[in-house]
């Protein structure tokens, strides 16, 4: 196991932001661009991916061989590739495809770092609003446009009465799944759809209380966790245990509040 001191963690954050970088010149040109398409690659459904996609996490992935060629990786595109430091980076190029084929700037960079025990470092990158949600190694910050920046810190919501729910599909999951959500949804003050990441992003800036979601994979999560973790948050699958390799999603911006809310999808079978 790589031992984690100050020096490695400043390397493997300016790695990060490198990555979000080289993420961001790769798709930028495609967004809102007239002639851009999508390949499917669902058998049913549409789950689409463009050449924007592909182009970011090449990339990113060119960006660690020359910054970090020890490590692992785990793309949504490229898939797995073994490393031997301990550490992978988990990439998702564009979370949020489908939303960045409508024109929406609700999609982003995911960018995790995570060992055995799951993500420890994690970057939400938009990079058209020129927004970037960064949490990892006992910091949660955010940066934007004009060189604002502001520290991290999700919302004291106690009562789910109070509380703002975010997730990307009104249909959430299996009907069984969808009999879940509601029953949190229908408790709250406040439901929005269609998100994305940025929903995880707004959590963990103290913006939305809870992010319900399923059928996740590790790199549409991994990111967001490390991030809303670092600033104060609670992310877990629909029963309460670690959610790094993806399924069932709920985040939330404290320990009350997630626990009431677990209580109600676990009140739900699935």
């Amino acid at each position: 196991m790589t031992e984690l001191t100050d020096e490695l963690r400043q390397t493997l954050l300016a790695t990060a932001l490198s990555l979000a970088d080289a993420a961001g010149e790769a798709i930028l040109p495609h967004f809102r661009s007239r002639g851009l398409s999508a390949d499917n690659k669902a058998r049913e459904g549409f789950d689409p991916v463009t050449v924007a996609d592909r182009a970011a996490e090449e990339a990113m992935r060119a960006t660690l061989a020359r910054l970090r060629p020890q490590d692992g990786i785990l793309g949504e595109e490229f898939g797995e590739q073994a490393g031997e430091s301990g550490l992978t980076w988990v990439l998702d190029p564009i979370d949020g495809t489908r939303a960045f084929l409508s024109g929406t700037p609700t999609w982003g960079v995911l960018i995790a770092l995570a060992n055995e025990s799951g993500p420890m470092l994690g970057i939400i990158d938009q990079p058209f609003t020129g927004e970037r949600f960064i949490g990892g190694f006992g910091r949660a910050h955010w940066s934007g446009p004009r060189n604002a920046t502001a520290s991290l810190e999700t919302r004291d919501t106690h009562h789910l009465e109070d509380a703002i729910l975010f997730t990307t599909f009104p249909e959430v999951g299996s009907p069984a799944e969808r009999r879940g959500f509601e029953a949190v949804r229908d408790r709250v003050r406040l439901t929005r759809y269609g998100m994305d990441c940025y929903a995880y992003a707004l959590l963990a800036a103290g913006q939305i209380d809870l992010v319900i979601e399923a059928g996740l994979a590790a790199y549409d999560v991994q990111a967001p966790i490390a991030v809303i973790e670092a600033a104060g948050g609670i992310v877990t699958d629909w029963t309460g245990a670690p959610v790094h390799a993806g399924g069932r999603v709920l985040a939330a911006a404290n320990a009350t509040l997630h626990a009431r809310a677990l209580d109600l999808l676990r009140g739900t079978p699935v």
